[in-house]
């Protein structure tokens, strides 16, 4: 486990799957471990702090870098030789300094935003229950209970007869509410790799679904690397539910723009819905709701990856109030999504820009009409002040990272042939499976 170990300080970048060129500081002392899809930097004692390079790596210039080198593959990734290469534009200390203090701001007026949406979206679950009529008791924590022995055969795990589970139950079943596989039916439409007639298919996996907005997205993937769990076709209408941790909420609808892509075997796919009974849109939120996660977390079993089955999923208990209740609620629900979204995208990403944008105009010349690149020798490099040093080790990516630069800001980068190695005591793979 040594090899896996970190340190305070360690800086952490993501260098496999989706989230690809994110970075962290650990800063904690705890003792901890990380596996081979995050590569470790320890920065030395040079003139590049390891707040600024993560900041760095979050802005719009950082986050286009590694997508340069990911290799476009059914699960991305970089390599770490890769990861040495990853140009870093380096101010002096002083402007490093000024940055990540804006950015820390920044951050603090992002979370507040996020946090207001958070909780208008939480609200949505007391709104769902006075709607509905139901009154929840209050919440029993216990840990120590006895089961009765009548209600033991049926699963024997302690876990589902949790006093606080079982609460919840007993609250649906006084409000006469009906199990999910007597309203819907479960999908079974099979995708075939060798009768797709294109070269790529669009791809939901579970990390593709948004457990906060509910909202799914697709990857292109060519079909030649199709992962043996893109089997599950999916339609407009859809609702797809994570069965893998499924108190999580990856529940989402697809939209006419996904119909006809490919969900992972993870996904459960409701298609045929009771419709005279049940609003669909009404029976997204409910499943979103906690009423129903504390469901799906109730009968999932599994130690380190819970999951649910779809017999047990058919289990999960609905209210199914008038049509018109329905209405009211998935409008209700609607409108908060749509307040959320904007708080997430307009006020999070305003407090947020200037200080991202920071990380290039400070270099801006006003004097100049167009973005231009001045290649300085490597040994003796231009020195202006009002010149960012680009450490990079490989003049032919200049060509990309001039179109990163956003326009009409004029930018003149000083290269030196260094490359993030230089900044770094190590860069490594902290690798689980490597260790012992």
């Amino acid at each position: 486990m040594q090899r896996s170990q970190l340190k305070h300080g360690d800086l952490l970048i993501a260098i496999v799957g989706a989230t690809i060129g994110s970075a962290g500081i650990y800063d904690r002392h705890e003792p901890a471990n990380i596996n081979q899809a995050i590569a470790a930097v320890r920065l030395s004692g040079s003139d590049v702090s390891r707040e600024f390079a993560c900041w760095y790596l979050h802005s719009s210039l950082g986050q286009r870098l590694p997508d340069f080198f990911k290799r476009p593959v059914a699960r991305a990734n970089i390599n770490l030789e890769e990861v040495g290469e990853i140009p870093l534009l380096v101010p002096h200390e002083t402007k490093q300094h000024e940055l990540v203090a804006a950015m820390d701001v920044a951050r603090t007026a992002r979370r507040a935003k996020l946090a207001e949406a958070d909780a208008l979206l939480a609200g949505l679950d007391g709104f769902l229950l006075q709607t509905l009529g139901l009154t929840p008791s209050p919440k029993d924590d216990r840990k120590a209970f006895a089961a009765r022995r009548a209600d033991v055969p049926a699963r024997f795990d302690p876990h589902f007869h949790l006093p606080a589970l079982a609460q919840n139950t007993r609250m649906l079943t006084a409000g006469g509410a009906e199990p999910l596989g007597s309203l819907v039916s479960f999908s079974d439409e099979i995708w075939k790799p060798a009768k797709h007639e294109k070269p790529t298919f669009r791809y939901i996996e579970i990390s593709n679904v948004n457990p906060n907005t509910g909202e799914a997205r697709a990857e292109e993937v060519p079909v030649a690397e199709a992962p043996s769990r893109a089997r599950v076709a999916v339609r407009t209408n859809d609702i797809i539910l994570s069965l893998t941790r499924p108190d999580h909420g990856s529940i989402a609808q697809i939209p006419p723009e996904l119909d006809g892509c490919v969900a992972s075997t993870g996904f459960s796919v409701l298609r045929d819905i009771h419709e005279s009974r049940l609003n669909r849109e009404y029976l997204w939120c409910v499943l979103r709701s906690k009423m129903c996660l504390l469901q799906m977390l109730q009968r999932a079993s599994g130690g380190n990856y819970p999951a649910i089955t779809e017999p047990e999923l058919a289990k999960v208990l609905l209210p199914v109030p008038k049509p018109a209740v329905q209405e009211t609620i998935a409008a209700e629900a609607r409108r908060r999504r749509d307040v959320a979204d904007r708080a997430r995208e307009r006020d999070g990403s305003r407090s947020r820009r200037p200080a991202c944008n920071w990380f290039v105009t400070p270099w801006a010349h006003p004097e100049s009409s167009a973005p231009e690149i001045v290649l300085a020798d490597a040994q003796a490099p231009q020195q202006r002040s009002d010149i960012a040093v680009m450490e990079s080790d490989a003049v032919s990516e200049l060509d990309d990272l001039q179109n990163a630069f956003p326009r009409p800001s004029a930018v003149r980068v000083a290269v030196r042939r260094r490359s993030i190695h230089e900044c770094a005591l190590q860069v490594g793979f902290l690798a689980l499976r490597e260790a012992g």
